[in-house]
């Protein structure tokens, strides 16, 4: 009787074989998996399926080397975007994968082009696609875990492995999450690059690996290069062997590619030379041939080694050098990327690897060492059942009613402090996060009440010193991370920290702070951590042009409308500090759970009398007013008669603008309604709702904007005029819509404000325009 597989030593020529007959199986696989999506599945509108073949092909040994040898449960996996085929084809080789899916490659309800946590039917550990961004979600991954480690506990742990194609190291998001302090402790962090030097359009001239190598080892990485395979590694020590890796070392890449595409002959042709004849010379055409591609990235013994060799104590990346389309008839080819094989290629690989076209699916027979491997695999990989956690009790209302003159930017601190007195079992689940602005977005309380954390405790060296206001406690225990001053790290962790709810049953709630001119430098991977599944809160401040002194460089102008179209996310503009209160804690409620959403609050630096809130102080008035600030609007000012003259819409920093142009509206003998917008993005789901477009409740337009009072309509806000320009059509009445369309201006509020037509006289001119 044989040896169980599971058993064999993993070094052993059995071993390998049974491992080569696996990979040989997924290459396979992977490959019939877009060649039924692209020529077998009916097409009737002739619309390109796509696919990648040969970037597959280029994964194939390294994800089965991992998967089928040294992968463990607790571990997690981000795998570049154009190989999720060979990611589909390992899953149903486990059983966690039926097998009616591998018909559905990008066809609505199946198998996604990239893989999906949200939407692929089987085990996806880290949405990709985004390029770049997929790559570095295990870096934060890794930082997510321990923070919820020496936190609450309850996340284990396990190596975060990032397989990335080595084009996306042209992404500066890769960078940027590299260099970063937090990111030279993570030693469970392993990325392996599939150094296959080919990007889409070209076999890249010179892909720099030792420039590559050296950026990664000035930022504190284990370096591990797995470059050529045994047979190689053998003829290299034959006569005239160091003068063939000399040859192939000194080589440019083009001129290497093109070498794959050689028969024998024109190999030996290419490579003649004195130094190389007496190797040459002893070669027959086979083993010249395979030679030639025998390179690491595809020696599953290499890559092994090389998995064994990795260094816990700090991350560590593998550069696996690799043949794009490996074992494919398109292996080499520079423009091989979206190439498809043919049907006379796909019928030679079947017969190659020992399957059959007329049975693509069929797994190994029973009882067999590859079978068995399959099986021990998918035992060892079982994870167990996710049980989320319930986030504690958030309170609806604090109870405080701010007066005098604040901040709404302010008034984010001022909550988050309150709430650790309030609902203090939630408080610890808070983590705020900032891109080194923490002192000035006003977040020192917050910082100086919870700490700062860091995976081991640090002397704060400042503590003696009674000068020093903002202290810097840094230990495990801390709820506030400082990134580098990069955007894009900042909500990359953000949003992984965003999904420990899901990946281990542990639900946090991310806070996100920076400044809101770069919430659009941050939005894409932001929105990638959404659709991942992550679910945090984005706080932009300052924004608009009311940080008037700053300059056009620091005044956001797009920013409510981009966070009215963001899917997964509901944005608040809150005009006082209780309305941030009252939408922060409702976003809080709303994180960590199966139908949680994001949140993105836009806050100002503009001081605000906060009587003009007029907040009732019957309790139950109190709380109608709650819920339309959180539902997305509510009336602040209603004139004294049966309907107004006109209606002004104001959100934020500007309803301070829209009062005081009602007051002297109402001395012109024009009376007006004054209706102060929270969430633009809630009331026009709540109209699109009204036709049946969407699901959300109405109530909230009839609450706000009555049809009894309807009148002709300007709407004002610092930030483009487009973003509540649909309000007009709540009761299809005139409007005017004042915002700003242009670069900023340095310079005092109203001098900016005018310039940009968003001051009181600005609202009174257009009011009376629309009410004559």
């Amino acid at each position: 009787m044989s040896t169980p597989a599971a058993e064999r030593s993993p070094g052993s020529a059995e071993a390998t074989e049974v491992l080569r007959e696996v990979q040989d199986r997924v290459l396979w696989l992977s490959t019939a998996i877009i060649d039924h999506a692209n020529r077998v599945r009916p097409n009737p509108t002739g619309l390109k399926v796509g696919g990648h073949q040969a970037s597959s092909a280029s994964m194939v040994s390294i994800m089965t080397a991992l998967w089928f040898a040294r992968l463990r449960a607790e571990d997690r996996v981000s795998v570049k975007p154009h190989a999720s085929p060979v990611l589909h084809a390992i899953n149903y080789l486990l059983g966690g994968l039926d097998e009616k899916y591998l018909t559905s490659l990008r066809e609505f309800g199946g198998l996604q082009s990239y893989p999906s946590r949200s939407k692929d039917p089987d085990q996806v550990d880290y949405s990709t696609g985004s390029v770049g961004i997929g790559a570095t979600a295990p870096i934060w991954g890794a930082l997510a875990r321990r923070y919820v480690e020496s936190t609450t506990g309850g996340a284990g742990t396990g190596r975060q492995y990032s397989l990335v194609g080595d084009a996306e190291l042209d992404e500066g998001a890769v960078w940027e999450s590299i260099l970063d302090p937090n990111v030279q402790e993570l030693g469970e962090v392993v990325w392996i690059v599939d150094l296959n030097r080919q990007s889409l359009d070209r076999v890249v001239p010179n892909i720099g690996a030792t420039r590559l190598q050296g950026m990664f080892d000035a930022a504190g990485w284990q370096v591990l290069t797995v470059k050529y395979g045994r047979l190689l590694q053998e003829l290299f020590e034959r006569p005239g062997g160091e003068a063939l890796r000399r040859r192939i070392d000194d080589m440019p890449n083009p001129e290497y590619q093109r070498l794959l595409r050689c028969t024998p002959a024109q190999l030996r042709e290419r490579l003649a030379s004195a130094e190389l004849a007496p190797l040459l010379d002893t070669l027959d055409d086979t083993t010249l041939h395979a030679a030639i591609r025998n390179l690491g990235g595809h020696d599953l013994p290499a890559l092994l080694d090389a998995f064994d060799a990795i260094d816990d104590r700090r991350p560590t990346v593998i550069f696996a050098y690799t043949v794009k389309g490996f074992g494919l008839a398109s292996e080499g080819h520079p423009q091989n990327h979206s190439s498809l094989l043919t049907a006379e290629q796909i019928g030679q690989l079947a017969e190659r690897v020992g399957t059959s076209l007329d049975d693509p699916w069929r797994t190994f027979a029973e009882g067999s060492a590859a079978a068995r491997l399959c099986a021990d695999t998918a035992a060892r990989l079982r994870r167990e059942p996710v049980v989320p956690h319930q986030v504690p009790a958030i309170p609806a209302d604090i109870g405080r009613t701010p007066s005098g003159r604040t901040t709404t930017q302010a008034a984010l601190g001022r909550a988050l402090l309150d709430l650790t007195r309030e609902a203090p079992e939630a408080a610890k689940l808070v983590v705020t996060l900032c891109p080194d602005v923490s002192s000035s977005t006003n977040l020192g309380g917050w910082v100086n009440k919870v700490g700062v954390w860091s995976p081991q405790e640090r002397v704060d060296w400042f503590a003696d010193d009674p000068e020093t206001i903002l202290h810097w406690r840094e230990r495990p225990t801390g709820q506030h991370l400082e990134l580098g001053i990069a955007e894009v790290n900042l909500v990359s962790a953000l949003g992984e920290l965003g999904t420990t709810w899901s990946r281990w049953g542990r639900p946090l709630l991310p806070i996100g702070v920076l400044y809101d001119p770069f919430v659009e430098r941050a939005l894409e991977p932001w929105s990638f951590g959404i659709y991942g599944g992550g679910q945090s809160i984005l706080v932009g401040t300052p924004s608009g042009v009311t940080l008037a002194p700053e300059g056009g460089a620091h005044q956001s102008v797009t920013t409510p409308s981009v966070g009215l179209e963001q899917p997964g996310c509901i944005t608040y503009e809150p005009a006082f500090a209780l309305d941030v209160e009252w939408t922060l804690l409702a976003s809080l409620a709303r994180l960590g759970r199966s139908d949680g959403t994001s949140a993105y609050l836009r806050l100002s630096t503009r001081p605000v009398e906060q009587s003009l809130a007029v907040v009732p102080a019957d309790p139950a008035a109190r709380e109608r007013r709650r819920r339309q600030v959180v539902a997305g609007a509510y009336p602040i000012r209603t004139a004294a008669v049966a309907r107004p003259d006109v209606t002004i819409v104001t959100m934020g920093a500007m309803v301070t603008e829209a009062l005081a142009a009602a007051d002297r509206l109402d001395a012109l003998g024009k009376h007006a309604d004054v209706v102060c917008v929270t969430s633009a993005g809630l009331l026009f789901r709540a109209l699109q709702a009204r036709s049946g477009q969407d699901t959300a409740d109405t109530w909230i337009l009839d609450s706000a904007l009555p049809a009894e009072r309807s009148a002709p309509m300007v709407t004002v806000l610092d930030g483009h005029p487009h973003t509540l320009a649909f309000l007009a059509n709540v009761h299809r009445v005139r409007a005017a819509h004042l915002g700003v369309t242009r670069f900023g201006q340095s310079g005092d509020l109203e001098s900016v404000y005018r310039h940009h037509g968003i001051d009181s006289d600005s609202i009174i001119r257009a009011a009376l325009d629309v009410a004559d």
